[in-house]
């Protein structure tokens, strides 16, 4: 069935996928990340789809590597492999304890092209109060990503109780930098994003 390409298939390897983890090893396994869980999804073709963050953590790149899959089979090597060796659980390198996940390729020159300003973009110097009003402007092409403006945003600070609490500040900053100010986690100061964002200025 499944070399025949039935449309069934899909159906059924939903259904035995989910909520199953494989693993991906890709040798040499040089350290305990060189081994990872993932939840798979299927695509089509026979190509392994890696996410871009975690190919630093396997040493790969993107010239055709191998990989090997795994599958644990009983519940407790499927609890292992969900706990233990889920990518999402393994950011930190075990040697020094710094970010494993780093940013690359098309990931690097989205965050570059987002935030980089232009000279003379059309709408420079525009005033906003808020996020929302810069996303407006943004999508009826009053202003462009590289567009210089000066507006006031919402950042999360810690009170002396240990709580998150709202602090409004006005920035000098552009219109992409602004958009991305909206995923930044709480207790992350839009200072580490409001400039050009390259490989090496990437905060960690």
């Amino acid at each position: 069935m499944v070399e025949q390409e039935v449309p069934e298939v899909w159906d059924i390897l939903e259904e035995v996928i989910r909520e199953h983890p494989i693993m991906l090893n890709r040798a040499p396994t040089l350290h305990r990340l060189g081994i990872q869980a993932f939840e798979p999804i299927l695509i089509e073709g026979k190509a392994i789809q890696l996410h871009p963050l975690v190919c630093a953590a396997f040493n790969a790149d993107f010239d055709g590597d191998q990989m090997a899959v795994h599958v644990p089979l009983s519940l407790e090597a499927q609890m292992e492999a969900r706990t233990l060796m889920l990518a999402s659980n393994n950011v930190l390198s075990p040697a020094n304890g710094e970010p494993i996940i780093v940013p690359s390729q098309d990931i690097v020159l989205g965050l570059y092209y987002m935030t980089r300003d232009r000279i003379n973009a059309k709408g420079e110097g525009s005033l906003f109060a808020d996020v929302k009003e810069v996303h407006r402007a943004y999508h009826t092409k009053q202003v462009e990503l590289g567009t210089k403006i000066t507006v006031r945003l919402r950042e999360w600070v810690k009170n002396e109780a240990g709580e998150f609490e709202p602090v409004v500040n006005r920035y000098e900053t552009t219109v992409g930098r602004a958009l991305l100010s909206e995923i930044l986690p709480k207790g992350l100061p839009f200072e580490y994003v409001n400039k050009a964002l390259k490989k090496k200025k990437f905060p960690s």
